[in-house]
């Protein structure tokens, strides 16, 4: 059958399974969003206030359902727009499609109105960017680019589409999507030398990274887990991986994970990273981490090996086939003195006080969220101090249930992985947790959350300072605040109201439970402005590029 390249659009986004996508229109985009208007039974297009809040959106719709999200801008502003967005889900392995608008093919090249190179513009970013310069070509491509996204390490691809190509018409033959196999064992004579050191190890522990969420592994690694009866430390990305509560979770690893999991890689005897970076926020000192031990890297991207740590054995493949080979014939272990001796040191600093004045306590705030979501709803953050708050004291049971953006560390990013998700699982609650520097990157978002009724409830931990950066310039730079205080003067209440939204507000303890149950009880966007310290900070910490023995418990 004969279809305009808009048609063919549509038309293979329904062939990839896709039913929503994120966006904002432009000229350019003219022909595709006219298709979309009479494709509107079959794909959900979501209209965000900005193309970056569209980019988030789509990261959040894919990190909460495993599925590829589709953002669509119109050429020119609306394609940089999603610069930030594609950086952000290439870096944290997200599987996304950006179908872009450009001018028509006669005027490339010519400096045209709303007319950019965005091809060439995102190439260090992603896994693949195209410009389609004929019809025949524009199926194939968006073919491609979701068999790419999803293939190995997942992450961004763009398709750029010039403004003619959209009206040409050529022949559209349906086709199925792509099957994705496991990427097999590349080396699997390695698993025998794994399973020895893994029957040698009496202190062993495992480094969990968000390659075990992007493998649909869970299962696959928890089972491992038990079997070799190891600690599990969990970077950023992999919080959710293993449930919260399991004897085997320590907590968060890196630079605000806890004392116990310092210990633990100062300590151990073997290490086994699953699908992690060893970046900077993990390892410190990358010359010293785990230097006492045997370290072993379960990884599907050969890049990654020997990257950033020296490691004794790798085993490159996919992380579910390589879990899964790896127990087989492998005998159950148990190490019942080293789990003794971790939970020794989960008490180390029981005694020192928490920081306390007249204000609300992050943790408390957070713990009371724990309490009253259920396991599988979904905490979404910004970036900073509360951020890592979250991942200090927020309970997650179920993989796939934290937003965050782990590598590039972008505010601004919460807001739309929070309608992403939400949008995906109407039927849970989501909160987002910001700061008031994150918020007012993408408070604009607020009309979105508004216009389609969406029950996320957001939780601004607001300071009145950048609070992240405050606390590095209180500690590494003499207490020299320079633009960490901006002096806002934002009622975030009036602000919500502004937007037709509830707004809240907790300053005190008297206030948590029950401003939480109501905002629950609405079934609708709030915004609720919970006042804490400026002087409050992210503890324990590890200074960048140092090791356990210089951690900071107090300040």
């Amino acid at each position: 059958m004969k279809l305009t390249g808009a048609e063919i659009i549509c038309e293979c986004l329904i062939e990839q399974g896709v039913d929503t996508v994120f966006g904002y229109p432009g000229g350019a985009a003219l022909n595709t969003y006219d298709a979309l208007y009479r494709y509107s039974d079959r794909i959900t297009h979501i209209l965000t206030a900005h193309e970056q809040g569209a980019s988030h959106a789509a990261d959040g719709y894919a990190r909460s359902t495993g599925k590829t999200g589709v953002v669509l801008t119109t050429s020119g502003p609306g394609a940089t727009n999603i610069v930030t967005g594609i950086a952000t889900a290439n870096i944290d392995s997200i599987p996304m499609v950006a179908i872009t608008a450009n001018v028509t093919t006669d005027q490339l090249g010519r400096d045209s109105f709303q007319e950019v190179d965005i091809v060439d513009i995102v190439k260090p970013i992603t896994k693949s960017s195209r410009l389609v310069e004929r019809v025949e070509d524009l199926a194939p491509a968006i073919r491609e680019a979701f068999a790419l996204a999803c293939e190995g390490r997942k992450g961004p691809v763009l398709v750029d589409v010039p403004k003619d190509i959209t009206a040409q018409t050529t022949e559209f033959e349906p086709q199925a999507p792509a099957h994705h196999k496991l990427i097999q064992i590349k080396n699997p004579d390695s698993i025998c030398r794994v399973q020895e050191l893994i029957r040698r190890a009496k202190r062993p522990m495992i480094y969990a990274g968000g390659g075990i969420l992007s493998a649909d592994a869970c299962e696959e690694f928890l089972a491992f887990a038990e079997l070799i009866d190891a600690p599990v430390c969990c970077s950023l990305m992999a919080l959710g991986a293993i449930p919260a509560s399991h004897p085997l979770c320590v907590g968060n690893i890196g630079m605000h994970g806890g004392y116990e999991t310092g210990m633990i890689t100062a300590e151990c005897d073997l290490i086994i990273s699953c699908g992690a970076r060893f970046s900077d926020r993990v390892a410190g000192d990358r010359e010293k981490f785990g230097e006492q031990a045997k370290i072993v890297q379960l990884e599907i991207d050969k890049k990654e090996i020997n990257k950033n740590v020296k490691v004794d054995e790798y085993v490159l493949g996919d992380l579910k086939a390589s879990l899964e080979a790896l127990t087989v014939g492998l005998d159950a272990q148990r190490h019942p003195d080293w789990l003794s001796k971790i939970e020794v040191w989960k008490h180390k600093f029981d005694d020192v006080k928490p920081y306390e004045d007249e204000f609300p306590q992050p943790h408390d705030i957070i713990c009371a969220v724990n309490e009253l979501k259920a396991d599988e709803d979904i905490l979404a953050t910004d970036v900073g101090q509360h951020q890592m708050w979250v991942a200090q004291y927020g309970r997650l049971e179920c993989p796939r249930t934290l937003m965050t953006s782990g590598g590039m560390g972008t505010m601004g990013f919460g807001m739309g992985a929070a309608i992403g998700a939400q949008i995906a699982h109407p039927d849970r609650r989501v909160f987002l947790f910001t700061g008031d520097g994150s918020f007012h990157m993408n408070l604009n978002e607020l009309v979105t959350l508004k216009s389609y009724n969406l029950p996320v409830i957001v939780l601004v931990m607001n300071n009145s300072v950048l609070g992240m950066v405050r606390q590095w310039q209180k500690l590494f730079y003499g207490s020299r605040f320079s633009q960490t205080d901006p002096h806002r003067a934002t009622d975030f209440v009036k602000l919500a109201g502004a937007f037709g939204i509830t707004g809240m507000r907790i300053t005190g303890d008297s206030d948590i439970m029950p401003v939480l149950t109501k905002a629950m009880e609405l079934h609708a966007p709030v915004v609720i402005d919970v006042q804490i310290s400026p002087d409050v900070n992210v503890l324990p910490m590890i200074p960048p590029g140092k090791t356990i023995s210089e951690i900071v418990t107090e300040m």
